[in-house]
C-alpha cells in the first residue's frame, strides 16, 4: 500500500516548482491531489504532469488571501472527497532584501501581513475539518534560523520566523485532536531558481554553503514531505525539519 493511499492533499502554491514537486510526491504515493493558485497555466502543467504518471490531480485558481475564496474551496474539497488529510502552503513572499534601517515602513508590513494573513486563513480552513475528523497534517516550508548572521535579508527571514511562530502555536492548539503542525527548513534549492546565467553564482554559493557540497533537490523535498505528511512520521510535530545538507547547523 502507498503510503498516502486514500489521502486528500491542498497545496496553495500547487503551480510553483516547490508546490508542484510536493504535488507530483504526494500523488505518487497515492494521494488525490488539489492544487490552488493564481496562474492556470502553472497548475495546469503540474496537474497534467501528475496524470501522465497515473495520479489524481485538480486544479483551482484561488487567492490565498481571500478568506472566503479559501474557505469556498476547502469546504468543496471536503465535500468531494470526505477529508482534508494534508494542508501546505507554499505560495511565495514579498521579498524585499533591504536593511532593516532603509526598510519602507508600509512595505515591510504589507509583507508581514500577506504572510500572516495567509498562513492563518489556509490553517484555519484546513483545520476546522482536520478537528472534526481527528487527524490531518499541517506542513509549512521556510523555517527559522536562531543563528542567523546574514544581513539584509529584510522580510524574508521576518517572514519565515513569523511562519515558525505560527507554527509552534497551532501545534499547541491542535495536537489535542492529534492534528501535526510541522515545517521544512532549507538552505535554498537551487533548481527552484530561473534557469539563466545571472543565477549561476548565487546557485554555487547554495552548494558552497552546504556541509554535504550538494544542495537539496525538487525531488529531495517531495519525498520529504512525503514522509512528514504520512504516518511513518505520526510522532513528529511541532518542529522545522532540516533539510539544508548541512548549510543551517542546528
Amino acid at each position: 500500500m502507498k503510503l498516502l493511499e486514500n489521502k486528500t492533499a491542498v497545496i496553495y502554491g500547487g503551480g510553483g516548482s516547490i508546490g508542484g514537486a510536493m504535488g507530483r510526491a504526494f500523488a505518487a504515493e497515492g494521494a488525490r491531489v488539489f492544487l490552488a493558485g493564481r496562474t492556470p497555466e502553472k497548475l495546469d502543467a503540474v496537474a497534467a504532469a501528475i496524470r501522465s504518471e497515473g495520479g489524481l490531480a485538480e486544479t483551482a485558481i484561488v487567492d490565498a488571501l481571500d478568506e472566503s475564496a479559501v474557505n469556498g474551496w476547502v469546504d468543496s474539497v471536503a465535500t468531494q472527497t470526505g477529508s482534508i488529510d494534508i494542508s501546505v502552503n507554499v505560495i511565495s513572499q514579498d521579498a524585499l532584501f533591504v536593511p532593516m534601517l532603509d526598510m519602507p515602513v508600509a512595505a515591510f508590513g504589507q509583507a508581514m501581513e500577506k504572510v500572516a494573513r495567509s498562513f492563518l486563513l489556509t490553517t484555519q480552513a484546513a483545520a476546522r475539518h482536520m478537528v472534526k475528523q481527528g487527524s490531518g497534517v499541517i506542513l509549512q516550508f521556510g523555517g527559522s534560523d536562531p543563528t542567523n548572521s546574514t544581513p539584509n535579508l529584510g522580510t524574508v527571514q521576518a517572514g519565515c520566523d513569523l511562519v515558525e511562530g505560527m507554527r509552534r502555536q497551532w501545534a499547541c492548539e491542535l495536537g489535542p485532536s492529534s492534528v501535526r503542525v510541522v515545517s521544512m527548513r532549507t538552505g535554498g534549492i537551487p533548481e527552484g531558481l530561473p534557469d539563466v546565467p545571472e543565477m549561476a553564482p548565487f546557485k554555487q554559493q547554495m552548494i558552497d554553503a552546504t556541509l554535504l557540497k550538494r544542495a537539496a533537490t525538487l525531488e529531495d523535498v517531495g519525498r520529504v514531505a512525503v514522509f512528514l505528511v504520512s504516518d511513518h512520521a505520526r510522532t513528529i510535530t511541532s518542529t522545522q525539519v532540516n533539510i539544508s545538507c548541512g548549510a543551517l547547523v542546528d
